[in-house]
């Protein structure tokens, strides 16, 4: 059992939205188990789905590059904000998205490739930055994606230079239709994967794991009416539904009308364009998500500056 410390119970503070108190109770009853914690109080009603979770800070850029079928994502990391306004930064950024398009998914293969008019390796010339710079440098992950035919578009929010920023989208359109229509049609679409964060493409392609987790809480809040288990099967169907319409980008409503379902704008584009259009996968990267920043305690640090 997980001793339950005060840090834990921020954490489940800030990934549930619930009372400290109840906070306390979930990690109890839970044995110190962070999710589970999260799931018991939203079994008690205490807490959201997971809106709050992924409170995490790390800094630097995310990178993106397109060319044609195929795109990456990239993530470099500095310790502060600060850095990302480097332009030095900004460039070893953009340079390693190019390097990324063509090495994929692997970043000691990054690390390891030229880097452009340097005469010498990505590592190398990070190694140089770092001590220009004076902060730690990390590339942290790379991702592509790329369909057979059709188009890949990108989408940054938050840019602080062209294809470089806090959210990186990338929305892979697999069609024989026009690239240049389909390309208008993808970056619509990598922009509300930015804002809605949908977990899968489809239903069928949602993460069986995650479905039954859901379906388990669900059944446990709805068992709290008392009626019949005939009828809380049908209530958690019913609830199932949100849960798609909440995770799955098809199901979801299009953020640039606010009315449509995606599922509906991509059938009107394909009747538009006159093609058959798939989306084919997406990448989302958050600048810093999975990352915990250490937190300073200020005060600890000056008592022990001074030697208590």
């Amino acid at each position: 059992m997980a001793e339950i410390t005060a840090q834990l119970v921020k954490e489940l503070r800030e990934k549930s939205g619930a009372g400290m108190m109840d906070c306390k109770k979930a990690l109890a009853a839970t044995g110190g188990d962070l999710e589970a914690a999260v799931d018991w109080l939203r079994k008690q009603g205490l807490a959201q789905a997971s809106k709050k979770a992924g409170r995490v800070a790390a800094d630097g850029l995310v990178g993106v590059a397109v060319a044609g079928s195929r795109g990456v994502a990239v993530e470099v990391n500095s310790e502060t904000d600060f850095v990302a306004r480097n332009e030095k930064f900004q460039d070893f950024v953009a340079k390693v998205s190019e390097i990324a398009l063509k090495t994929g998914n692997d970043v000691e293969a990054i690390k390891a490739a030229p880097f452009p008019g340097a005469g010498k390796s990505v590592a190398e010339y990070l190694t140089e930055l770092v001590a220009t710079i004076g902060e730690n440098i990390q590339i942290r992950r790379a991702q592509t994606i790329a369909v057979p035919q059709g188009a890949v578009a990108s989408y940054v929010h938050s840019a602080i230079a062209p294809g470089r920023g806090k959210i990186g989208v990338l929305v892979a359109l697999e069609s024989s239709a026009d690239a240049a229509k389909l390309q208008e049609l993808g970056k619509q679409l990598a922009m509300h994967v930015a804002a809605a964060n949908p977990q899968s493409v489809s239903v069928e392609t949602l993460d069986p794991a995650s479905v039954a987790r859901e379906r388990g809480i669900l059944l446990e809040q709805a068992r709290g009416s008392g009626k019949p288990e005939a009828i809380l099967e049908k209530m958690v169907e019913g609830r199932l539904k949100k849960f798609y319409e909440d995770s799955v980008l098809l199901e979801q409503i299009f953020v640039v009308d606010g009315e449509s379902r995606v599922g509906k704008v991509v059938a009107e584009a394909e009747k538009r364009i006159g093609a058959p259009i798939k989306i084919a996968g997406f990448l989302r990267f958050a600048l810093g998500e999975g990352i915990q920043k250490a937190q300073n305690d200020f005060a600890a640090e000056v008592a022990a500056a001074a030697g208590h």
